[in-house]
């Protein structure tokens, strides 16, 4: 499963890379593999208006801090922003910018494209089993 995984990634970073809506700076670091795995938590986890750091963290099963370096990673390619929590001034909250929400339309294109893809693979019927077992598991 890890490597299907892995292989799915891969595909989708290829797509991402490529695809029109992405920004070049940030196609550029898709296509060198500067954005990686590890990035995709953020674009899959972070609500697309935004939420806290823990919250993030915490559906993406990580560490606070280990998702805090991967925001600090994707504001510096200005991907998304901190900004003060309206309902708390003691907290942040962790927002796409335009050029995140961009990449979060690629991302969901190339997901889309890449299931697509899998299905012609290996069928019709075997995608749908392996998606029906999957969510049986995940919902143990």
């Amino acid at each position: 499963m890890r490597l299907a995984l892995e292989r799915f990634e891969a595909r989708v970073m290829a797509l991402m890379a490529q695809h029109p809506g992405v920004p070049l700076g940030l196609s550029n670091l898709a296509a060198r593999g500067q954005v990686g795995a590890a990035h995709l938590h953020i674009t899959r986890h972070l609500a697309a208006d935004g939420e806290r750091l823990t919250d993030v963290a915490r559906r993406a099963g990580m560490t606070k801090q280990a998702m805090g370096t991967l925001v600090t990673q994707c504001e510096a390619w200005g991907m998304v922003t901190r900004e003060a929590d309206p309902r708390d001034a003691r907290a942040r909250q962790v927002r796409f910018t335009a050029l995140g929400l961009a990449w979060l339309g690629a991302y969901r294109d190339a997901v889309t494209q890449a299931e697509a893809e899998m299905r012609s693979a290996i069928g019709n019927e075997v995608a749908t089993v392996i998606a029906i077992g999957l969510e049986a598991y995940c919902g143990q």
